[in-house]
């Protein structure tokens, strides 16, 4: 499964990177309406399942971590709008029809198999910190953008750590 997630990844990515070619503004922007999606599939999920009494030690920390992430990836999402990312049309469309995707499929993947739930988080998290890692060779002092490519960091850091909880024993 987690080369099936590659693939849809690295599809999803070509495009993109077509589409939002020197658009970095908008680009970014997208990627951050993107990566709200999966933490409030893994809320949703996670209250959903705690609501049925299907709940464990773990539940109340992944919510918890979830929702700082949501929050996060929002204040990542409000910097790109101060930019101007979300100024066409076609970009909000666009992104907006995305994310519906994107949240429903990443429902269904944390809801049957968190693991490959994460597998593509972390991976478009990494994405993420790549793009700007790129932005910040042509545009070094940036500063915003640093930290916002540190979370990104933090964010695989923190999957990894949910990911290693789920099949720990």
């Amino acid at each position: 499964m987690n080369k099936f997630n590659s693939l849809i990844l690295n599809s999803t990515v070509k495009c993109l990177d077509f589409i939002y070619s020197g658009r970095d503004l908008q680009r970014f922007w997208i990627l951050e309406v993107i990566a709200r999606s999966p933490y409030f599939a893994f809320l949703s999920v996670l209250h959903f399942k705690e609501s049925l009494g299907i709940k464990n030690d773990k539940t109340m920390f992944l919510m918890k971590e979830h929702f700082c992430q949501a929050i996060n990836e929002t204040e990542h999402l409000k910097e790109m709008e101060k930019r101007g990312g979300d100024s066409f049309w076609i970009d909000r469309f666009f992104a907006r029809h995305l994310v519906l995707l994107y949240y429903w499929i990443m429902v269904f993947y944390y809801f049957f198999s968190p693991a490959n739930a994460y597998d593509v988080n972390i991976k478009i998290e990494q994405h993420t910190f790549t793009t700007y890692s790129k932005y910040l060779k042509d545009n070094p002092n940036d500063q915003k953008i640093k930290e916002i490519a540190q979370d990104e960091l933090n964010h695989v850091q923190e999957l990894n750590q949910a990911l290693s909880m789920l099949t720990s024993v």
